[in-house]
């Protein structure tokens, strides 16, 4: 599924379940001693999604260790995404000379729960969905505008250093296309960002690829 959202210059995997065969190098186990069962298989998880698509750019395997937010540190001259949600693992990496940033979403279809989405968005990203699900009232419209949020902020983290809240990008959806455009609200090095999505199997997917810097 997801492959069908990046270029051929990002490589991708994904999984709907843990495979026994996923484990973490100790540097990464370190960082989830404590956590609860769940928590380090996802965890785990995505990292083995991560090294199967590092593998595809020649990449041997490494640790993927958690920075700064949460972030995953990706090798040297690599960039990188990863997401997980019930029911599905994903990552999806370039190399940092030809893609210039890299963000990935999933989430489970259907709404969000009750007060969520005026939490992330403003009345006018609200009357856009209103409209869109006047239009094509089966698509999961909330989700999308969550879970491409959560992709901008995975392009901008990385970028910025900074955090960004769900207020300070304004997005909208064209369904034609199946895309989706980020306004930025506050200084960034891109005002702009435009990614793709997805809704298939249960599964809301949401990508942005940046160009390499200079482009």
């Amino acid at each position: 599924m997801l492959e069908r959202l990046l270029p051929p210059e990002v490589r991708s995997a994904h999984t709907r379940t843990d495979p026994p065969a996923a484990v973490l190098f100790p540097a990464e186990a370190a960082q989830v001693v404590n956590a609860v069962a769940k928590r380090r298989q996802e965890f785990t998880t995505v990292r083995h999604c991560a090294r199967l698509a590092l593998a595809e750019l020649g990449v041997p395997p490494a640790p993927i260790p958690r920075g700064v937010r949460g972030a995953p540190i990706w090798p040297d001259g690599i960039v990188g995404s990863m997401t997980h949600c019930a029911g599905y693992r994903a990552a999806a990496v370039g190399r940092a000379s030809q893609v210039g940033g890299l963000g990935i979403d999933a989430e489970r279809d259907g709404p969000l729960p009750d007060g969520v989405l005026d939490q992330i968005s403003s009345a006018g990203e609200r009357a856009h969905l209103a409209e869109l699900t006047e239009t094509r009232p089966g698509v999961p419209w909330e989700r999308l505008l969550f879970s491409a949020k959560e992709s901008v902020y995975k392009v901008w983290s990385p970028r910025t250093g900074a955090w960004l809240g769900f207020e300070e990008a304004e997005v909208s959806f064209d369904m034609v296309r199946e895309t989706f455009t980020a306004r930025l609200l506050v200084p960034a090095p891109f005002p702009t960002l435009t990614g793709r999505y997805l809704v298939e199997d249960g599964i809301v997917l949401t990508a942005i690829v940046l160009p390499p810097a200079g482009e």
